[in-house]
């Protein structure tokens, strides 16, 4: 274990393959929603930002909400990871979110859309940063947005 910078507290110093093995879990807790409580256990609550397409900006809840309203508009949900590279507290990625459209996606990047029942890919390319304690604390998205309306029946918004 490591001294972090507080006296007399300890951390675990987590190696690039625990940090990916971490960010594999928490991906698909917050696809599935299987166990918010253990999704929220690799996470800086408190601290954490997202960083988005066009701008958007967020903390943890921000985050939630936009998974949950995946989770609402998406069945038969995925979620996989392509090439990952590690840089000690940093993780870059290739991601794929995938789902049957069902329901009115409330948070796509042209507003609310009526679902058409299509499978849809969110491709992602991710990079993340954790903390010393091996929780998420940063993560910064790019996403093919036109793909993703077109998909969505929406590709003219």
């Amino acid at each position: 274990m490591a001294r972090s910078g507080q006296a007399g507290v300890m951390t675990k110093r987590f190696t690039e393959d625990d940090l990916i093995a971490r960010l594999i879990r928490a991906g698909e807790l917050e696809v599935s929603r299987e166990d918010p409580a253990e999704a929220a256990m690799y996470f800086d609550t408190e601290k954490f930002r997202f960083h988005g397409p066009d701008g958007f900006e967020s903390g943890f809840a921000g985050l939630d909400a936009y998974f949950a309203a995946i989770r609402d508009a998406f069945e038969d949900r995925s979620i996989r990871r392509g090439i990952v590279v590690a840089d000690g507290d940093h993780i870059a990625c290739q991601t794929w979110i995938e789902g049957t459209f069902v329901r009115e996606f409330t948070q796509s990047p042209a507003g609310p859309l009526p679902p058409n029942g299509e499978r849809v890919v969110f491709d992602l390319i991710n990079i993340f940063r954790f903390d010393d304690q091996g929780r998420l604390a940063e993560e910064w998205v790019a996403r093919d947005n036109r793909s993703l309306l077109r998909q969505m029946g929406a590709e003219g918004k």
